[in-house]
């Protein structure tokens, strides 16, 4: 799996915001600027400006012009999946030459690879989805995600 620069900074924004509205007293989240995010994140700061663009156009974060502004999630962060965010940065989860993996038509000894292109998709979908930035935030993975993290295996 390989994931862009523009992803891996919208995940972590997304995990700072998560992280600043959790920490909020009696539910109010105060506007965080873009600037915040950046500097609490190592993200370079223009970079950051378009990615909050692209979360906004996409439902994922709210935001606020003006002195007291900045950006919110725009619902709850448990509610909000990985695959989601990903979704809105950079399209569907899977693709092969740019093609989804059901529109690929491989030949002879070549068919079964199609197989194991959707079993791929599947398979870091069921993580992707299950993973939220709620649980990103608050270091709480599920089980099955820290089951598969701790193999030694998969560190190689």
């Amino acid at each position: 799996m390989r994931l862009s620069a523009r992803v891996d900074y919208a995940l972590r924004a997304t995990a700072e915001l998560a992280a600043v509205a959790d920490g909020a007293s009696a539910g109010r989240t105060r506007p965080v600027t873009a600037e915040q995010i950046a500097k609490a994140q190592e993200i370079p700061p223009k970079f950051l400006e378009s990615i909050l663009l692209q979360l906004r156009r996409g439902g994922i974060v709210h935001a606020q012009r003006g002195p007291e502004g900045g950006y919110w999630l725009a619902r709850p962060a448990g509610e909000i999946s990985l695959a989601e965010v990903i979704r809105v940065i950079d399209g569907p989860l899977a693709h092969v030459r740019g093609q989804r993996p059901e529109q690929l038509g491989y030949q002879g000894a070549a068919r079964a690879l199609q197989d194991v292109w959707i079993a791929l998709r599947a398979s870091e979908r069921e993580i992707l989805e299950l993973v939220t930035v709620a649980d990103v935030a608050n270091s709480t993975l599920p089980a099955r995600v820290s089951e598969l993290a701790a193999d030694p295996r998969a560190w190689s």
